[in-house]
């Protein structure tokens, strides 16, 4: 149950979160002492594993915490740290903790704390203070008040809101108050505060609801969540009470809702001779999702031109646009991107839905194994300069793993600027455009435009032709880091379609320092997975044989409710990362052939193949031996499971 307002008002003036002057502030060596204690009375780690962690600390500079130390060892993970600290409710200065965390640095600290004497900071909060130097993203600062005041971190979409509980009160009711209400629970009402303290805002909802349980939650998700709110209600009012079941714009309407509801990433309306059938693609592959009469596709394709901006006359050409989609009954937001492709039946039209997302996966959560991210980190993205490019066909998750490495990347020391058609992630802190030929902004007029901005990294959505090849690397050798997603099958692909560009190789083997190469697999349904046993003829299609699987435990899906009977739900990730060195350099200068830059990558760089990464994955029961034969390209005979293990390191699945 959470503290008592009294009493945490009592613990915010000890932690530091209110200033008064009477209160000093523990040296930061206490913290640290106390959470690695708390850490050891819990038997999270081992007596031995602190000794050796303090061993290394002492070794480091100052501004290292020997809690990220016991991370980076692999003794400790954030969520076991985060429940020991919920649970502790010991007396941690504020500013101390985050130290700690590694979500502030030292001096950082010490400026913070300066500045509260300043008489334009006298009487401000630390945490304040932290958000208004921008010394640190108001997330991290909400993870850890939540956890140290006994407070939930909720960030509520209204997407997922109990709108039952929401329609008792009015948008004006929660902009008044900073809170929104969540759902209902055992212990009562959940509702999200921008301050869980404000005794009148606990008071109003207490009014309405009866028992509460509050929340604590950043402010940009209590604001979008109130102006989706408001749009709402505004469109209802607007909206005739009844639709005819004929109309056009219904139809449209609940296929794209329909699709969103089942985490469809493409609507495929395909015109045929007898009818109009609509597919979805889930989880990379095409199912039927109904059958329409003939006679709607013109309308169909009317209403979704007008939706794009295009030409409703022109029926003979292919053309292209885009809109945005706001679900009026759920408020579920999404960029859709439309594409008219003129066939003999009619125009065969396929809707990519692009969800906007707020929430950006940590480089460690896309599904590479240890050993395979450490390098990433270490030899590519820590280094000052260079290009980075991330490799795949469409829908293989290059877009969510270069995000992910834009994050790792994103602090308040780096300028960080895009150039992205669309931009499919909203962050705070880094400069995006979104291209629009329409206007001249176009892809050649932004870059000109971005070296003048004084980056220190570029994010190019995608390299297209020999033009944007030439700018990334002409970026990278004026000192810039560039990162960039490419279209080809493997990362040796990659550097041989950049020769074919035109583009020296000597400026490729000087600028290109790693190429990341993926897939999307689909995952073996959890609730239905059974052991598996692969048979001679996958075993021949790959090239091993039954002594190259000791230790592997492959699954396969039997088919059940949950999976809608394909033995698949959600999908995992396949790396192939190359890290250029000097034989895979000379081997771009003197232009060898992609089999003999393979050899050299494996033999002297590490290079674990997607078909590697793919059948250590399957014999850890993630995907299946016939997703891996399907899907990932066989260009040599694949090592042994134990040597791939070991090369990689632990797997997250």
């Amino acid at each position: 149950m959470p503290t008592p307002p009294q009493q945490i008002a009592a613990i915010l003036e000890t932690r530091g979160i209110v200033t008064p002057a009477s209160v000093p502030t523990p040296p930061a060596q206490d913290t640290s002492k106390q959470i690695a204690t708390l850490l050891e009375e819990r038997q999270i780690i081992t007596r031995d594993q602190l000794t050796q962690a303090r061993r290394v600390h002492s070794k480091l500079p100052d501004e290292y915490s020997l809690t990220k130390v016991l991370q980076e060892l692999g003794y400790l993970d954030a969520k076991q740290l985060r429940q020991a600290l919920r649970e502790q409710r010991q007396v941690v200065p504020l500013g101390n903790l985050l130290v700690e965390l590694g979500y502030l640095k030292p001096q950082d600290l010490r400026a913070a704390l300066q500045a509260q004497q300043y008489p334009e900071f006298q009487g401000k909060r630390l945490g304040e203070i932290l958000l208004e130097k921008h010394l640190i993203q108001e997330q991290q600062l909400i993870e850890v008040l939540g956890d140290q005041l006994g407070f939930l971190h909720e960030e509520p979409s209204f997407t997922d809101i109990d709108h039952e509980i929401l329609f008792q009160v009015t948008p004006d009711w929660c902009r008044r108050h900073q809170a929104v209400p969540i759902r209902r629970d055992a212990d009562g009402t959940i509702i999200a505060f921008r301050n869980p303290l404000d005794s009148v805002g606990r008071q109003a909802a207490e009014s309405v609801y009866g028992k509460i349980v509050p929340a604590i939650s950043t402010r940009r998700a209590i604001d979008d969540s109130i102006s989706t709110y408001e749009n709402s209600r505004q469109h209802s009012r607007a909206r005739p009470l009844e639709l005819n079941e004929a109309d056009v714009t219904s139809v449209v309407d609940s296929i794209i809702i329909d699709a969103l509801e089942q985490g469809t990433s493409d609507i495929h309306i395909e015109p045929m001779r007898q009818q109009l059938r609509v597919r979805f693609r889930r989880d990379g592959v095409l199912v039927l999702h109904r059958e329409l009469e003939r006679t709607l596709a013109p309308a169909i394709s009317s209403r979704l031109k007008i939706l794009c901006q295009a030409d409703i006359a022109e029926k003979r050409r292919h053309q292209g646009g885009g809109f945005r989609f706001d679900d009026p009954r759920t408020g579920r937001r999404s960029d859709v991107r439309a594409s008219f492709f003129a066939t003999i039946f009619g125009e065969k039209i396929v809707l990519r839905l692009l969800s906007r997302k707020v929430e950006l996966l940590d480089v460690k959560e896309i599904g590479m194994a240890s050993r395979m991210l450490e390098r990433l980190k270490a030899e590519a993205l820590d280094l000052p300069s260079g290009v980075i490019l991330v490799t795949g066909p469409t829908g293989s998750g290059k877009t969510t793993s270069l995000y992910g490495c834009i994050n790792y990347l994103n602090d308040s020391e780096r300028c960080i600027i895009t150039a992205e058609d669309p931009v499919e992630y909203v962050i705070d802190g880094i400069a995006q455009c979104n291209l629009n030929p329409k206007i001249n902004l176009t892809f050649e007029e932004t870059l000109r435009h971005m070296v003048r901005q004084d980056p220190d990294v570029i994010v190019l959505g995608e390299i297209r032709d020999q033009f944007s090849a030439e700018s990334a690397i002409q970026a990278a050798l004026t000192g810039h880091k560039v990162l960039t997603t490419f279209h080809t099958e493997d990362s040796i692909g990659c550097l041989l379609r950049l020769t074919n560009m035109q583009i020296e190789p000597f400026l490729i083997a000087s600028t290109v320092i790693a190429v990341l190469a993926q897939r999307l697999l689909r995952h073996v349904c959890e609730t239905c997975a059974e052991p598996y046993r692969p048979n001679a003829q996958e075993l021949h299609r790959l090239g091993i044989h039954q002594a190259d699987l000791v230790g592997a435990n492959f699954r396969k899906g039997r088919g059940c409710s949950d999976c809608q009977y394909t033995g698949y739900l959600g999908r995992v990730s396949i790396f192939e990362l190359l890290i250029s060195n000097e034989p895979i350099k000379d081997a771009i200068i003197a232009k060898r052939s992609s089999s003999e830059i393979r050899r050299i990558g494996i033999e002297t760089a590490g290079l674990v193949t997607l078909l590697e990464d793919g059948l250590a994955k399957a014999a850890m029961g993630a995907t299946s031996i016939q997703e891996v034969l399907r899907h990932l390209p066989r260009l040599g005979k694949p090592r042994p499971f134990r040597e791939i293990q070991r090369l990689i390191g632990d797997i997250r699945v």
